[in-house]
């Protein structure tokens, strides 16, 4: 059975639209309400396949008919909310260009760090979301879980970085706004961390046990305490450029353990 939406909204008055403008565009909003809101078709669908609850359901009165739409919808739990926006108010309210217009609003998680002793990656300060979820995305894919955001990393459940990790954060358990010291209190997996400072090169570490990879702020890195708790590994630039993008440098790290696990 499809559900149908139950009732057209044509105000921006609404409150529910509101909301969603304010989800949509202000972290604040988010951290205030702990909501977020999850845009297309492809991270509506990565949801449903985490059977992750919804809040609710929005989407454009043309949108309806569509039939990736119509499939989205048979799969929804019956007691989920749809409403339906005038196409020119939904039109008003996206954050993404032309496409097929459906969007869910969706609680974001708030797991509580207990003593780590598994891999993880831990995000110090990595403040672009397109390289947080780039970091996520590829967590996800080599298998890591466990994600440890310090305070000023950028927000791994804003639409942004949801967008940039293409629905990996509904595979993941991700803990936001940490400190340094609960860093250090909880984890107890030998830390890694990337380091200009060092001649030995990640291929002469031995990656097989558990590990926790450190990625650091794009501009001034690791920070400096946990610097200090870290085995720090050079990434090889034989060509003597001055660094590497952190999602790339994060990338390479996370597969060569992977590698050295499984395909050595």
């Amino acid at each position: 059975m499809v559900l149908n939406p139950t009732e057209l909204i044509t105000s921006d008055k609404n409150t529910t639209v509101k909301l969603v403008k304010a989800l949509l565009g202000q972290a604040r909003q988010r951290n205030k309400h702990g909501q977020t809101v999850i845009e297309g078709v492809h991270l509506i669908d990565a949801a449903l396949r985490s059977d992750y609850p919804f809040v609710q359901i929005l989407l454009s009165e043309s949108a309806h008919s569509h039939p990736e739409v119509q499939q989205i919808l048979t799969r929804l739990p019956t007691y989920t909310p749809i409403l339906a926006l005038s196409d020119t108010l939904y039109e008003s309210v996206r954050s993404l260009g032309t496409g097929i217009d459906i969007m869910a609003v969706i609680k974001i998680p708030t797991p509580s760090l207990s003593m780590m002793v598994d891999d993880c990656l831990i995000l110090n300060d990595v403040q672009d979301s397109g390289n947080v979820g780039t970091l996520l995305r590829t967590a996800a894919a080599v298998g890591i879980h466990n994600i440890l955001c310090t305070s000023a990393t950028a927000q791994a459940w804003s639409p942004k970085t949801l967008r940039a990790g293409m629905g990996a954060q509904f595979a993941l358990t991700i803990f936001e706004g940490l400190s340094v010291q609960d860093i250090l209190n909880n984890v107890q997996t030998p830390l890694f961390a990337t380091s200009s400072h060092t001649d030995t090169v990640i291929y002469q570490h031995d990656l097989k046990q558990p590990i926790a990879w450190i990625m650091g702020h794009e501009g001034q890195g690791v920070c400096d305490e946990l610097m200090q708790c870290a085995t720090p590994i050079a990434l090889p630039q034989p060509n003597g450029q001055e660094s590497l993008n952190v999602a790339i440098a994060g990338s390479l790290c996370l597969y060569e353990t992977l590698r050295q696990r499984n395909y050595s």
